[in-house]
């Protein structure tokens, strides 16, 4: 979903988690290798350009919020990044695990939130009709 939707702990998680996913595309770890959302970069014409554009996209709402994400992390890829399908069962499953965590830790961000059955989807995702992801472990 669209940066705009996580809250701080939200943001900063997956800022660190993309980093992560970053370094198991360029080889540079064994572990976290088998994670099904790397599945979808693993799938790009250059999985590390769109790691690396999923991660501009994150450190935007960085800025956005007077953040400092080191964009000096960010690896460029030689390919022109396409934008990635991602079906609406999967942004509404993500949007409803983020609900509950926020209901939590963030009720403020929550209420901004109330009455948006479907968040906005990262600027690199394009949203499509789908049943959620077939690599998804969430209880659907």
């Amino acid at each position: 979903m669209h940066p705009r939707h996580l809250d701080r702990q939200a943001l900063i998680a997956c800022w660190r988690e993309t980093l992560l996913a970053q370094k198991v595309l360029c080889g540079e770890t064994r572990g976290y290798t088998r994670h099904p959302q790397i599945e979808r970069f693993q799938a790009q014409q250059d999985p590390v350009a769109s790691v690396g554009a999923y991660l501009e996209g994150l450190a935007l709402e960085a800025d956005a919020r007077a953040y400092r994400f080191d964009r000096s992390r960010i690896r460029v890829g030689e390919a022109r990044v396409q934008r990635i399908d991602v079906t609406e069962g999967q942004l509404v499953l993500e949007w409803n695990h983020l609900r509950t965590k926020l209901g939590v830790r963030s009720p403020d961000v929550l209420a901004r939130w109330q009455g948006v059955a479907t968040p906005d989807a990262h600027p690199l995702f394009h949203v499509i009709a789908g049943p959620p992801a077939s690599w998804e472990r969430a209880a659907t």
